[in-house]
């Protein structure tokens, strides 16, 4: 292990080895220095030290080196400089993002190149054998053997980063910003595994969070800025998850936005929210949960109608056609008939824990859980004054989907409407946040709907009909598709029916008087002949205790009157009483945590002021020791100088100062500096003598080679011009060859011409 007296000479150090090509000398003596408990003190230089770390640790790809001295750098710049360290992080993910794109364009490879299932796994020892007895090309080869390194590598940075500035809130911003580019980095290259992995570590981090309190520099949920920070995490978990089609992590993402804003009972601006429900309700979609689906997509609709002003009157007609269409999609039945006891127990709890998620209660408690059922849903669409806004069309296809009577005609109409609706949607101007509005996407669903619309009145009308008029009357589908909607229905209780193949017939269910479809019926009638009969038959007036019984009803309803204003009294006091111990409860919450802070600054401060003392009485004993260490040296070879020239030595060591070790070393070397200039003055005598001697030897030598150098020139440049004259003669006689040769043509050219 190397050690230095300074900083500066450590990174000196390290550039030499640079200059001379041994890179991992330099990075070993770099590691060295970093680790080491004696350069715990922070200076400028630490910094320099650090950015030519990780310039090493990223040319070599030492992801594990990286990371230990970036733990190493953030002891040293906790408490003194904290930006220091954000710089170093910052220049360590530039550097490794620009050389995982460098080799990507270096190798021209595409996303493609990325081809393999996990990043951090290693090679196995068949893949490695399949790749060169496989028909790959060598170019393909080469460009994954170049690039998948460097994204390995960047995969890693990301991860060292997140590991090292987890739970401080003094670099909360850099461990969103981390997060958000490892985010895009799973996105670009469709990292999926990577993606999965980097949300569990997230969910880690906040878990740890929440689990240590009493941790040093734990960021302060409950602060704005931190809670902003983690919520924009979260959101863009979300939404990249949603991109890679990644739907059970963007379920967890969902859960984890639900979870982080009940910790602090706050509830998300509103622009986040439409965000939290478009995508609550793609991913509902997409299970074929079409009741949650249409839940969310009403959240959706009440939050744009009640905070997006610049929602235009078209965007907002088209969000509550969705609304409407997505209610009509659901199922007309529920499906936990004949379900064990079990399996409703965990169906139930299912569905509080979503209808949690999406009424987004942060204060949820029992006794308020709000069962989510088709009905319940189609009560809360004319309530809140969504068939007001949706289309014609729309509404045309509710009224004859739920309340009118058309055993025969009803699939011929709903055709027609859903024909219309198909052609509606696209995306909306106004509400940037909202997914595109496809209104064909439903047709499927209410086609399946108005279906079982038509088996349902049929089977109240008919008890028998032939397969061919009901395959005539349904023309959605073919009659096997029919018949597996029959199946399904009649399974979950919601039809009756009988299917005879060799009769061709349809037979429908048992018409006694305790059936439910002949009880409505006999119950209408019964109402219809009561109505009749009045008309006919006009009641008599009697004179009989009405009036008594009527002011006896106006007291019950007053007293009930009453009784319901005072139980919102009492309702409210209740609640002004939770909210007023809920502020005690907060108040004591914040003086208790501005006492800890206060207490924690004063012991900050006491404990820098003592680590400043010791550093500076570190460093002037330091300095005494390396002085009287450089005297002491220097008396010594003093010594031995003085022993070979058979001096004594001047003085005894117990009794010589530290001021008498220095003017002794100084005469001394005075003195060895006179006799090594005597001993060079004569020297550079000598040599001056040896030189002249050995250029008068060497002039009639000189004057001798220059005059044979004159001779043999001359003799070579007779031959070359000699040479010369007989290459030009042959030139000319050549000429004149070819000269008397074309002469012979003369007369024909200009015979030629004369034409």
């Amino acid at each position: 292990m190397a050690t230095f007296a300074r900083p500066e000479n450590a990174l000196k150090r390290a550039e030499e080895l640079i200059n001379v090509e041994q890179k991992q000398e330099a990075l070993e003596a770099l590691h060295s220095f970093i680790t080491s408990r004696r350069y715990r003190a922070w200076t400028r230089t630490h910094e320099k030290i650090m950015f030519k770390y990780v310039e090493l640790c990223v040319d070599m790809r030492r992801g594990r080196h990286a990371k230990d001295g970036l733990i190493q750098y953030r002891g040293i710049c906790q408490h003194v400089n904290i930006s220091s360290l954000e710089e170093v992080i910052k220049h360590f993910m530039q550097l490794a993002t620009e050389k995982a794109e460098n080799a990507r364009n270096q190798g021209q490879a595409s996303e493609e190149a990325l081809d393999i299932d996990d990043l951090e796994a290693d090679k196995r020892p068949e893949d490695l054998m399949l790749s060169y007895v496989s028909g790959e090309k060598g170019k393909d080869r080469s460009d994954r053997e170049l690039v998948t390194p460097w994204f390995k590598f960047l995969w890693e940075t990301y991860r060292t980063v997140l590991d090292i500035l987890r739970n401080n809130s003094r670099l909360e911003a850099l461990y969103a910003m981390t997060a958000h580019r490892a985010f895009q980095f799973c996105k670009q290259y469709k990292r999926t595994t990577e993606f999965r992995r980097l949300c569990e570590i997230i969910r880690n981090h906040l878990a740890n969070l929440n689990k240590y309190r009493d941790q040093r520099d734990r960021p302060d949920l409950t602060a704005p800025e931190s809670l902003q920070l983690y919520l924009d995490t979260r959101f863009e978990q979300l939404k990249v998850a949603t991109e890679l089609e990644l739907w059970q992590e963007a379920f967890r993402s969902i859960e984890d936005i639900h979870g982080l804003m009940t910790m602090v009972k706050k509830t998300p601006k509103p622009s986040l929210m439409v965000v939290y429900y478009s995508k609550l309700s793609e991913i509902f979609w997409m299970s074929n949960n079409h009741l949650y689906h249409a839940y969310a997509w009403l959240k959706l609709f009440s939050l744009q109608k009640s905070f997006n002003k610049n929602l235009t009157q078209k965007d907002l007609q088209l969000i509550a056609s969705s609304v409407v269409l997505a209610a009509l999609s659901v199922p007309p039945y529920d499906r936990s008939y004949g379900a064990s006891h079990l399996e409703l127990e965990n169906e139930k709890e299912r569905s509080f824990r979503v209808a949690n998620l999406i009424a987004f209660d942060v204060e949820s408690k029992p006794e308020n859980r709000e069962v989510l059922s088709r009905s319940s849903l189609l009560l809360d669409l004319v309530a809140k004054g969504v068939m007001n806004c949706v289309t014609q069309e729309v509404k045309d296809l509710f009224h004859i989907l739920e309340h009118e009577f058309l055993p025969l005609d009803l699939a011929l109409q709903v055709q027609s409407l859903l024909t219309k609706i198909s052609k509606l949607g696209g995306k909306l101007a106004s509400a940037s946040s909202v997914p595109e509005v496809q209104l064909s996407q439903y047709v499927p669903s209410l086609e399946k709907l108005a279906a079982l619309r038509l088996l349902q009145r049929v089977s109240q009308v008919y008890q028998t009909m032939s397969i061919d008029n009901l395959s005539k009357i349904i023309p959605f589908f073919d009659f096997p598709i029919v018949e597996k909607i029959s199946v399904d229905a009649v399974k979950n209780n919601f039809l009756t029916m009988k299917l005879d193949y060799r009769q061709g017939a349809i037979f429908f269910g048992n018409k006694s008087l305790e059936s439910e479809g002949l009880r409505d019926h006999l119950s209408v009638f019964a109402e219809s002949l009561s109505k009749s009969r009045a008309m006919i038959y006009h009641p008599v007036k009697r004179i009989s205790k009405l009036g008594q019984i009527s002011d006896l009803m106006e007291v019950v309803e007053k007293e009930h009157k009453r009784l319901l204003a005072r139980k919102s009294i009492i309702e409210k006091r209740k609640e002004e009483q939770e909210r007023h111990l809920l502020e005690m409860e907060r108040e004591e919450e914040a003086k208790r945590l501005k006492l800890q802070k206060i207490t924690e600054e004063a012991e900050q401060k006491r404990l820098a002021s003592e680590f400043q003392q010791m550093k500076n009485q570190r460093i002037l004993r330091e300095i005494e020791e390396r002085e009287l260490e450089e005297a002491q040296a220097l008396l010594q070879e003093a010594e031995k100088r003085s022993k070979k020239k058979g001096k004594k030595p001047v003085l005894e060591g117990e009794k010589i100062t530290k001021q008498t070790l220095i003017d002794m070393a100084a005469s001394e070397q005075h003195r060895e500096k006179l006799e090594m200039e005597k001993k060079l003055k004569k020297l550079s005598k000598t040599m001056d003598y040896l030189e002249r001697a050995k250029r008068e030897e060497a002039a009639p030598l000189i004057d001798a080679a220059f005059q044979q150098r004159l001779a043999e020139e001359e003799a070579l440049h007779k031959i070359e011009q000699q040479r010369e004259i007989d290459v030009s003669r042959r030139r000319h006689a050549g000429d004149l060859e070819e000269k008397r040769r074309l002469g012979k043509m003369l007369e024909h050219k200009v015979f030629i011409f004369n034409l």
